[in-house]
């Protein structure tokens, strides 16, 4: 007869990752959280446009791409890099990871969108403050598990 063991489902908190899928895995699920955020906001009836000196700009779905992807790809791309040297980077990353997106929700909230874009593009902050710690968890675990540190 075979024995059978309980082992608990994998968790986001266990998973682990190399330095380069754990820039881009983050990288790429947050994009997608992202633009269906875009999507549902759209759906609201947000316009996700601004007016700046006289000049209406749509921020969507274009900025929402580039401010998703060249944040996390700049800022986790440099904490995987110094960690070649430096483990404990990623640590200090994950609170700026935290820490800026969620800042700079007070930008979004300034600018002169409608309540729905509002509502939106401040969610999206936060999902990145949620994903950044998280992918640079799974970064450090793969670290670790492969002994580098």
């Amino acid at each position: 007869m075979t024995e059978h063991t309980f082992s608990p489902p994998r968790t986001l908190s266990g998973v682990t990752l190399s330095r380069p899928r754990a820039v881009l895995f983050s990288t790429l699920f947050a994009l997608v959280v992202n633009l269906v955020l875009w999507l549902i906001g759209l759906a609201a009836g947000a316009t996700f446009e601004l007016t700046d000196a006289g000049t209406t700009m749509a921020v969507a779905p274009g900025g929402v791409v580039m401010l998703t992807v060249v944040p996390m790809m700049v800022g986790m791309g440099i904490a995987a890099l110094v960690s070649l040297r430096w483990l404990p980077i990623v640590r200090i990353a994950q609170v700026i990871g935290f820490v800026a997106p969620l800042a700079t929700i007070a930008m979004t909230v300034a600018a002169d969108f409608d309540a729905a874009s509002t509502a939106a593009l401040s969610l999206m902050h936060v999902v990145i403050a949620v994903v950044v710690p998280a992918g640079l968890e799974a970064m450090h675990r793969g670290i670790t598990a492969a002994g580098e540190a």
